[in-house]
């Protein structure tokens, strides 16, 4: 096998894609990874980086573009680092997210079990209900573009709601008129870091600026021009974080105007959220996504139900209406809160909450006897820990219905389930991030047991 030389051009043919969304081409036996490719198309590439066991490639010419080839609406794409298929037909990006669920559940999973369908969105635009739009050290705000922290200025995003890009030229007009400095992550100096805003159904908006002090000039010229922005605004907050890293959120809030909490109505049910609080970011498919929870977890009115990194309750509530007893645990202590509040809000009588890591707290649960009859698991995208499903396994619970961001992790965790006796039965996906990469993915784990005694 001759080994690919960069900058050199090379034909090959679009095979599939990779969990990043790249399109991958074999050329002589080698991987390559190529972005804006499109399955079944031959290409010429340039070999941009050769790896060890891979390579990257960039195409000079499509020999005949595909029918599932789609021209992008965003002017940002390619530059901007948020979205992965918007040069795909919606049908081919979900062929490609159910066949990347499909992939690591096989590989990774070693489970035969056929991911059933992926649920797409009736919209794939303007679905997200969570902005955050970091800000360059020279002032733009937008996103970051692909692999780096250089921020590209954007006006209008396809994927975020209107009233959140309204807000975050309210903050870049605010900034500008007043001079206000913006942070600079390679000094530690500067004053703004992101805009952060949530905007519920209803179109009311939630704005929090994190900033590098307690505070910034001109703050309520600032709640001004956001409100005339966005007129549903109901809050205007200040984040302190005057941390070095990654992390957007700092531990300290200050209400500049208005409340610091939104609300919002899910599968019947009105939810409080504050700043830090975990919500899904897509309102109408967390619907659809959790229809597909309660039906896997086929309550039927007598069971208890533990659900860990139950967040602000949602998914817990949203089962307690079919169970007899419901238990949600979190490690976030405003989340539990919030919780709580939206249990009582709702007259939802049969709900109880545990702050705690959730391994913790499971291993405590377990220790005190608890057998739930069903487990119910969000975690984030690093999935679970050993000792949580060792923990989950020794409850002994019928099912465990696994709700997972990360495919490659829900994998890793099928096996692991599979050595404590509960084997996949189900999986479903469901497209809660249309234009990139990301996917979710409902999965039914039974006893083993259970499952036998149910064919039989």
């Amino acid at each position: 096998m001759e080994k690919l030389r960069e900058n050199q051009i090379y034909t090959g043919t679009v095979e599939g894609y990779s969990s990043e969304g790249l399109g991958i081409v074999r050329l002589d036996g080698a991987v390559v990874f190529v972005p804006g490719a499109v399955r079944g198309e031959t290409v010429d590439l340039k070999i941009t980086k050769v790896m060890k066991t891979a390579a990257a490639g960039k195409i000079v010419k499509i020999h005949a573009p595909s029918p599932e080839r789609a021209e992008p609406e965003c002017p940002y794409y390619g530059r901007c680092g948020g979205c992965d298929f918007q040069h795909l037909t919606y049908p081919e990006e979900l062929r490609a997210k159910r066949q990347r669920v499909q992939d690591a559940i096989t590989r990774l999973g070693g489970s035969a079990v056929e991911v059933e369908e992926i649920l797409g969105a009736k919209d794939p635009t303007h679905y997200r209900n969570k902005s955050q739009y970091p800000v360059g050290a020279d002032g733009a705000i937008g996103f970051f573009r692909e692999r780096s922290h250089q921020v590209v200025a954007v006006e209008g995003c396809l994927i975020q709601r209107p009233e959140a890009d309204r807000t975050a030229e309210a903050v870049r007009a605010w900034m500008r008129r007043y001079k206000i400095s913006a942070y600079d992550e390679t000094t530690g100096k500067g004053l703004v870091r992101h805009v952060y805003v949530r905007v519920n159904r209803a179109g009311e908006s939630l704005c929090c600026l994190v900033v590098n002090g307690r505070g910034v000039p001109r703050e309520p010229e600032l709640a001004a021009l956001v409100r005339v922005a966005a007129p549903g605004t109901v809050g205007v907050l200040i984040n302190s974080n005057t941390r070095k890293g990654n992390v957007v959120l700092g531990e300290r809030y200050r209400t500049v105007w208005g409340q610091d909490y939104l609300m919002d109505t899910l599968r019947g049910l009105t939810f409080k959220l504050s700043v830090p609080s975990f919500y899904q970011v897509n309102p109408a498919q967390t619907e659809v996504l959790y229809g597909k929870a309660l039906e896997f977890a086929a309550l039927t009115g007598t069971e208890t139900v533990l659900d860990l990194y139950c967040g602000i309750g949602t998914i817990t509530l949203c089962m307690a209406g079919s169970a007899r007893r419901v238990i949600g645990a979190e490690i976030v202590p405003e989340a539990i809160r919030d919780a709580e509040e939206n249990a009582a809000r709702n007259g939802i009588e049969n709900a109880d909450f545990f702050c705690g890591d959730a391994a913790d707290v499971a291993a405590r649960l377990e220790g005190e006897g608890l057998r739930p009859d069903v487990v119910t698991v969000d975690p984030p995208r690093k999935g679970l820990a050993p000792q949580v499903i060792a923990s989950i396994a020794a409850m002994g619970p019928e099912r465990v219905v696994y709700v997972s961001c990360d495919p490659a992790t829900l994998g890793r965790d099928v096996k692991l389930f599979a050595q404590t006796g509960y084997a996949l039965t189900r999986a479903c996906a469901v497209d809660m991030f249309p234009g990139t990469r990301h996917v979710e993915t409902v999965a039914l784990l039974a006893r083993q047991a259970a499952a036998g005694a149910a064919r039989s």
